[in-house]
């Protein structure tokens, strides 16, 4: 009996069972529920209803598409400034010092509330208004660390082979980093905008304090609706919102693949 206990711990796939136990409690089950409450009505009757009342109410629609609005720019604002710190943290000559990353990275283990909250204290400190500027900067701060780490973690397992074969051929530094280094760290980028636009387009909490709740977001609208006991629509909203992650995740693993395949320099 001891001999068999222990042949089943010592086995590695029983280690997963905990995780897979975990994930359909708390994601596969949750998953199936808002299926099957958004082609249902309030009867348990199957329709379709709750999609059609999405589309023909202007209103969610147009929040749906400034949310994805947000997203995009958010998500545009952190590449600028989060490939260039990325660059800078994973060149040798540049930092030196592995304190700088640590720095940068920090903001990850702190919750997203808890940065929100002190944004909020310091635009008010400073005596600035709370709106869609403040909505921005506050998405750019909380999520700007999920832009920088995946990409600096791509540019640090770069194969360098590369880029001192485009190097020897004559390449400047220019054409280097746009012939060579740009394509490899694509992976990283692609990584990043989903850890990014994701949260952006589905978080709430972030835009109603930064903006006093006068800017409702996508996500908003989901918590409305579900606080009212609306969980029928509100199931629906979640299910569009979920393929709309679907299609980004699908088109961020097919980049990912051509960037790999993309094998010459020139």
């Amino acid at each position: 009996m001891i001999k068999r206990i222990s042949l089943f711990f010592a086995s590695r796939k029983s280690w997963t069972l905990p995780y897979v136990l975990f994930s359909a409690v708390f994601v596969v089950i949750p998953l199936l529920l808002i299926v099957v409450y958004a082609f249902t009505d309030d009867n348990g009757t199957i329709t379709l209803s709750n999609f059609s009342k999405f589309f023909m109410h202007q209103e969610a629609i147009n929040t749906f598409v400034y949310s994805i609005g947000i997203a995009i720019i958010t998500t545009a604002i952190c590449i600028l400034i989060g490939y260039p710190a990325a660059w800078i943290l994973s060149n040798s000559k540049l930092n030196s010092s592995r304190t700088l990353v640590v720095l940068f990275i920090l903001p990850m283990w702190v919750n997203i509330l808890v940065r929100t909250l002190a944004t909020v204290a310091l635009f008010d400190f400073f005596a600035v208004p709370l709106g869609e500027g403040a909505l921005i900067f506050g998405m750019v701060y909380n999520f700007l660390p999920f832009m920088i780490y995946p990409i600096y973690n791509t540019l640090q397992k770069m194969d360098r082979s590369y880029i001192e074969a485009a190097q020897d051929l004559g390449a400047t530094p220019v054409q280097v980093f746009v012939k060579a280094i740009i394509p490899l760290s694509m992976p990283g980028v692609m990584s990043g905008v989903m850890m990014v636009f994701m949260p952006t387009i589905s978080t709430f909490a972030i835009a109603e304090l930064l903006t006093m709740n006068n800017i409702k977001l996508f996500g908003t609208t989901i918590q409305e609706n579900i606080n009212n006991s609306m969980w029928n629509y509100g199931a629906a909203l979640s299910l569009i919102m979920l393929l709309l992650i679907a299609a980004t995740s699908v088109f961020n693993t097919d980049d990912k693949d051509n960037s790999n395949e993309g094998g010459g320099l020139w």
